[in-house]
């Protein structure tokens, strides 16, 4: 699925289930939120933190497309059409950063 038809889905949800968007305000606190809670199983799964027994059936792909889709939402309502914003982006980051990580001797 691409990005464009991400946010198509996305809205149609929204429309469908949702009544309609939180503000702006309200998403970014959302957003927030929702990777704070990536933060926390990564810090625990992955870092030097101990896992708590209540947090280690929590699912990081599902963590993940829970920022995605407020992500999603934030582009939609704010009119950003984020495929093309992404490729846009990958495109700079494919010409400015050509070399720089195969240069990077901390990498090696």
């Amino acid at each position: 699925m691409d990005i464009k038809n991400a946010q198509k889905i996305v809205d149609q949800w929204i429309k469908e289930h949702g009544v309609r968007y939180f503000n702006e305000l309200t998403n970014m606190a959302q957003l927030t939120e929702e990777v704070g809670e990536v933060a926390r199983i990564i810090a625990r799964r992955y870092g030097e933190q101990s896992e708590k027994e209540s947090d280690k059936n929590k699912d990081l792909g599902e963590e993940l497309a829970d920022v995605l889709f407020v992500v999603l939402c934030l582009a939609n309502q704010t009119g950003v059409d984020l495929q093309q914003a992404f490729d846009k982006r990958m495109d700079k980051k494919a010409k400015r950063d050509h070399d720089r990580h195969h240069n990077n001797q901390k990498l090696k």
